[in-house]
């Protein structure tokens, strides 16, 4: 008569105990990212599950800088929308009529120091004018703090188009690799936790949008790429470590083998985590604001998929398996 099969003894935790609160936690999270989503969807200013920024809608954005120092005197939004409205620029120089500012979106920043406005396509002597008539309200300007960056529609259409696409072939080639290389089983909860970790990036970015303005651009689409094959990396590593344990310790049920291969690659996956997240949190610190929702969106992306490949995928494979 055999001895039982003892567990190898564990370091950190049993991770099957919290599977529960696992599942739950990202259950609510998920269902939170779908509802912004849809209210992205059903607004009328946005139309879309994300808002879409400058590369994707086409328009003129212009960024000023205000030459006041640390004692600028406080400005709003409704003042500057106010002022634009007042503004008659002259015709485009190929013809038609004067843009009509009215449905211009402003944005106060840095203690009203900095302003964004994003406004229909303007020529280059539109902006002008538009920069100069401007200062009635915001005071004198920094020359050098000065952007414009004008996207036609058509051009706008294709990177929106173009990005879609990229998404849709990465994930397709993820999806199809990982399928003919694991087993299917495993194949599915590691692209079930790839779709967790771009639905969780994309529904704060959603709520992001709703409640603070922010916008998706090319660099969202290459951060959710980055995201996805992140994601799908770190769950094979988990997964392979499950793999050889069960050959190991093929007479121990499913979960404590579970148990044991994520106790085994908890400190590697976490000190590949952290090792990733440190150049990100400098990004996002000292990068300025043209990557800094690009590397937040890497932070984010990157956090989640550590979380579900630790606490969502091997969690559901003993699940799964049962079924199975």
């Amino acid at each position: 008569m055999t001895s039982p099969v003892a567990i190898p003894p564990i370091r950190f935790f049993r991770v099957s105990r919290y599977r529960q609160l696992a599942w739950w936690g990202s259950a609510l999270a998920c269902l939170l990212s779908v509802v912004g989503m849809v209210l992205c969807w059903t607004s009328p200013s946005i139309g879309l599950p994300l808002r879409p920024g400058l590369d994707f809608t086409g328009g003129t954005q212009i960024q000023l800088e205000r030459a006041c120092g640390s004692d600028c005197v406080a400005i709003t939004v409704e003042q500057l929308q106010q002022q634009l409205q007042r503004l008659r620029l002259s015709a485009a120089p190929e013809g038609g009529a004067a843009p009509n500012l009215a449905t211009a979106q402003v944005q106060v920043l840095d203690g009203g120091r900095s302003l964004t406005l994003r406004l229909p396509e303007l020529s280059p002597e539109q902006s002008a004018q538009l920069t100069d008539q401007i200062t009635a309200v915001t005071g004198p300007l920094v020359p050098a703090g000065t952007s414009v960056n004008t996207i036609g529609p058509t051009l706008g259409d294709q990177l929106l188009r173009g990005s879609v696409i990229s998404l849709l072939v990465s994930f397709a080639a993820i999806a199809a690799y990982i399928t003919f290389r694991y087993d299917r089983l495993y194949a599915a909860l590691a692209l079930l936790c790839l779709f967790h970790d771009v639905l969780l990036t994309c529904g704060l970015f959603a709520w992001l949008g709703l409640l603070r303005g922010v916008e998706v651009d090319s660099l969202f689409a290459v951060a959710l790429i980055t995201v996805a094959g992140y994601s799908v990396t770190d769950t094979v590593v988990v997964f392979d470590r499950i793999r050889e344990q069960a050959s190991l310790l093929r007479d121990l049920p499913v979960v404590d083998q579970v148990d044991v291969a994520v106790d085994a690659t908890l400190t590697r996956s976490l000190y590949t985590s952290l090792t990733t997240l440190l150049p990100l949190i400098a990004l996002i610190l000292f990068g300025g604001s043209s990557l800094f929702w690009f590397a937040m969106a890497l932070t984010v992306g990157i956090t989640v998929g550590s979380w579900s490949s630790i606490g969502i995928a091997p969690t559901l494979l003993p699940v799964v398996a049962r079924r199975r």
